[in-house]
């Protein structure tokens, strides 16, 4: 479909608590597709979060890392410098659970109040509370903020979800489409990574066993003593292959792994703890339904 003048697009920061339920809205948003697109270079330093993309629309989702930080102490909530971090996006959603702001939502809230960008507050979770609770909770938040629109949602059960889509298209300005409709990346440095573990294996291994290996990263969203923590899994056909990957003793999975970490420490800028597991999957370049389950398109092997 061509667009027109008034397709609207633009970039939309997600501000919240890590089990706030972020994930879920993009999942409904976007649905589950796996996102299968090579890393490319971001416009933004921000990382890529979901792109929901409609006729007439398409917005991108922007995570903003240390917005917020999983500590209880007040000063560590938001550094205020992150809030440059929010300077290229057109939108903030600043994302709550459906109770009253506590002392790390305030603070917060006080420090969007300076941007000169809309910022919806978005409740979520409504299905938890009464109707009658949300008037209090939308007060607490007036409060102590300055938000364009106040959108109760239930991320889980869809309740809201089309209000809030219609609420970004008014307030989005007119721009192109920057992704092709069927890009769906969510975090695309789970690819980056997983080719990079996967770049080891074929240096390290014989010619057969890399073109038989598949990498999936299971989870790097947790941070343990300031390290982040990456989970990820080796995919092989046989137990041959399996045997080669994790070596006598363990030392070539070891291999692997060390050099693994090095490189993705040295692509986001932080400690990684790496894990790394192998399993065995017969014929699983044969398997489309396994292959779409881990971000792969057969065409791409």
């Amino acid at each position: 479909m061509g667009q027109t003048s008034k397709h609207k697009s633009g970039f939309v920061a997600l501000v919240g608590r890590p089990n706030v339920g972020k994930s879920t809205l993009m999942n409904r948003l976007i649905g589950q597709k796996v996102a299968i697109t090579s890393a490319k270079p971001q416009t933004t330093r921000n990382k890529i979060s979901g792109i929901y993309t409609e006729d007439d629309m398409q917005v991108v989702f922007v995570d903003t890392p240390g917005i917020f930080k999983s500590h209880s102490d007040l000063d560590e909530y938001m550094d205020k410098a992150s809030l440059s971090s929010l300077k290229d996006v057109d939108l903030v959603m600043f994302m709550v659970d459906a109770k009253e702001a506590g002392k790390g939502e305030e603070y917060v809230a006080g420090l969007l109040k300076d941007l000169d960008i809309p910022v919806f507050l978005v409740i979520n979770k409504i299905d938890q509370v009464h109707p009658n609770e949300l008037l209090p909770i939308i007060d607490s938040y007036q409060a102590v903020g300055k938000f364009a629109e106040f959108l109760p949602i239930s991320a889980r059960q869809g309740n809201g979800v089309d209000d809030l889509l219609k609420s970004l298209k008014d307030y989005l300005p007119e721009g192109p489409q920057y992704y092709a409709s069927d890009e769906v990346t969510d975090r695309p440095e789970y690819f980056v990574v997983a080719e990079m573990i996967r770049e080891q294996i074929l240096r390290l291994t014989d010619q057969e066993v890399p073109h038989s290996t598949a990498v999936w990263v299971d989870q790097m969203n947790q941070r343990i003593n300031g390290k982040l923590q990456i989970d990820a899994t080796i995919f092989v056909e046989n137990d041959g292959q399996k045997r080669i990957i994790i070596g006598q003793s363990g030392s070539m999975i070891k291999q692997i792994g060390m050099r693994s970490r090095k490189e993705i420490e040295n692509l986001l800028g932080e400690k990684v703890n790496l894990k790394l597991w192998v399993k065995v999957r017969r014929d699983w370049r044969q398997d489309p339904a396994f292959l779409k389950s881990i971000g792969y398109d057969k065409k791409d092997l």
